[in-house]
């Protein structure tokens, strides 16, 4: 049996999975309350709850649920997963990696958690005007896709009189992105400034951000410098200069 409960604007659906699941429980009750929140929303927030009694899908279930990924694949924002059983739990943690939305598993008692989890902004990024040329971009926490979006409000405003800029990324307190749809609008971010990028530094401690400092360098075909955290103040100066 499939229960389903939205907040106050429609965004945010909670799902209550207990007993046999049968596709006429996704027919009749989930796809149309899915659907319906997509007309008003161009995704939603999807908190499944696992109760205790849940036995598992029927084979039309399964395959509704497949299809039911499919159809909506960017209809969804985030995913939380509230289950005690183990084998949910795995089976969630082995596909998040493949969705293109943030997804986290929680227990039955930490429900709360999960809530908060669904409304709150998991990182952010700040756009700061350097003076003169330059630029500085911080990410922080783990990124999802709404984030990018304000962020590319900030920068056009930022580049509205601009020929060309100098950026400084500042990657000191980033956690990586949540989903493939985060990734993307990272890359989508990027491109629509790469012809008026004059000058690039990354600012980090990984290792993987310095490969992608090198990447970039080529990748861009201007002029990108790496340094750590503690030099921060060197890569401002970097930039200015020349």
């Amino acid at each position: 049996m499939i229960a389903v409960h939205t907040n106050s604007d429609g965004a945010l659906i909670e799902v209550e999975l207990s007993g046999q699941v049968t596709s006429a429980d996704y027919a009749d009750v989930l796809v149309p309350a899915i659907e319906a929140a997509l007309t008003e929303h161009d995704s939603v927030r999807l908190l499944a709850i696992v109760q205790p009694e849940f036995k598992g899908y029927d084979l039309g279930a399964a395959w509704s649920d497949t299809k039911l990924g499919l159809s909506h694949w960017r209809g969804f924002d985030r995913i939380a997963v509230v289950a005690d059983q183990g084998w949910v739990q795995t089976s969630i943690r082995l596909a998040a990696p493949i969705l293109p939305c943030p997804v986290q598993v929680f227990e039955l008692a930490e429900l709360e958690a999960a809530r908060r989890w669904m409304r709150e902004s998991l990182g952010s990024i700040h756009v700061t005007d350097l003076e003169g040329p330059c630029v500085q971009i911080s990410l922080l926490g783990k990124l999802d896709p709404e984030e990018y979006k304000q962020a590319e409000r900030d920068l056009d405003a930022l580049l509205h009189d601009r020929s060309g800029f100098r950026l400084l990324i500042d990657l000191r307190e980033f956690d990586g992105w949540q989903g493939l749809s985060a990734l993307a609008a990272h890359f989508r971010l990027a491109s629509r400034h790469i012809g008026q990028l004059d000058r690039a530094a990354i600012v980090g401690d990984k290792s993987w951000q310095h490969m992608a400092q090198r990447v970039a360098s080529h990748v861009l075909g201007t002029r990108t410098q790496f340094f750590p955290s503690e030099e921060i103040e060197n890569a401002k100066t970097w930039l200015a200069a020349g």
